[in-house]
């Protein structure tokens, strides 16, 4: 994907453009996820996972009507980017692909769509799993700080998935596999915007 990319002129490039469109600002923020990107790769994993959730964290929430005019959008990073502001996917979707980009494998991370309690609305965050069997570490734009799953019960998973697989969430454990995450069709217009991006 165009995210695994060299870090080159097409960054500076892109960079260049979201300054003519979205001001100076955006120009400084695409520019600074690239820096965070040189200086985390050789980071521990637990730091990459600090760094990245940190750096998105700074960013505004706001809902995708009033951003994208639409219900339900999913921005690419840079977009994320560009505007400074997104909803809970785009928080997560930006630090999935900045952890794959920091070389952090596809198998160890999940987008989980859960059930934010407190709120009683859908949430979204990003797990992290040392091992297989391991308790996940989540990365979230609600709470902050990086805490294992059984420490947010305020998180109620519903399903999660990463580039190529789709888990529907069960009590305990990591879920039942019930095929591919092209089944979701924000998720396949996503890596569509990514691939027309690259190409």
């Amino acid at each position: 994907m165009w995210l695994y990319a060299d870090v080159s002129d097409k960054y500076r490039q892109l960079a260049q453009q979201a300054g003519v469109t979205y001001g100076e600002d955006a120009e400084k923020r695409i520019l600074a996820w690239r820096r965070l990107i040189d200086s985390s790769k050789d980071l521990p994993v637990v730091e990459k996972l600090i760094e990245v959730n940190n750096f998105f964290n700074q960013m505004d929430f706001v809902s995708d009507i009033s951003l994208w005019g639409k219900e339900d959008y999913w921005a690419t990073p840079i977009e994320f980017l560009e505007v400074r502001a997104g909803d809970c996917e785009d928080f997560t979707i930006a630090k999935y692909f900045t952890l794959r980009e920091l070389g952090v494998p596809d198998e160890k991370l999940r987008l989980v769509y859960v059930k934010a309690l407190k709120l009683n609305q859908h949430h979204m965050v990003l797990a992290y799993y040392h091992k297989p069997t391991s308790v996940p570490v989540l990365l979230d734009n609600l709470d902050k700080e990086l805490k294992p799953a059984i420490k947010r019960r305020d998180l109620l998973p519903i399903y999660s998935f990463n580039a190529n697989n789709l888990w529907l969430s069960k009590e305990q454990g990591r879920g039942v596999l019930v095929g591919g995450s092209s089944r979701l069709s924000l998720w396949t217009d996503l890596n569509n915007r990514l691939d027309t991006f690259k190409n």
